[in-house]
């Protein structure tokens, strides 16, 4: 992979990285403990917003991961060690990273990872 790939791929990870931080600012609300007064709400409708807010914290969880995912590739990028495998050090196919920038293994060491899940 060469520098103006490794630049464009930055500059596409800065901006889903920006999109994610809107995005985690503006779930804030939802993820947030849903009233338990039966007086203001029926029994149906707090468990609407309890699966609600349950489906938030799940979103909320997985765009944090998301983020540190970006985060990680960032690192790499900058440490110039972005596109090797972290597990065998052979460079990641640049057609993957194209469609996935935060990947971290080869096609084979992916493969035993999940092999030995």
């Amino acid at each position: 992979m060469d520098d103006a790939q490794r630049l464009a791929l930055k500059h596409k990870l800065l901006a889903e990285a920006e999109s994610l931080r809107a995005c985690l600012e503006s779930g804030a609300e939802a993820a947030a403990p849903v009233q338990l007064d039966q007086a203001s709400v029926g029994r149906l409708s707090r468990m609407d917003a309890m699966q609600s807010q349950a489906m938030a914290i799940e979103t909320r969880r997985r765009q944090q991961l998301a983020l540190r995912q970006i985060e990680i590739s960032l690192t790499r990028i900058d440490a110039s060690d972005f596109g090797y495998c972290v597990d065998c050090d052979e460079p990641i196919d640049p057609r993957r990273l194209l469609l996935n920038p935060t990947l971290t293994c080869c096609t084979r060491c992916a493969s035993v990872r999940e092999s030995s899940s």
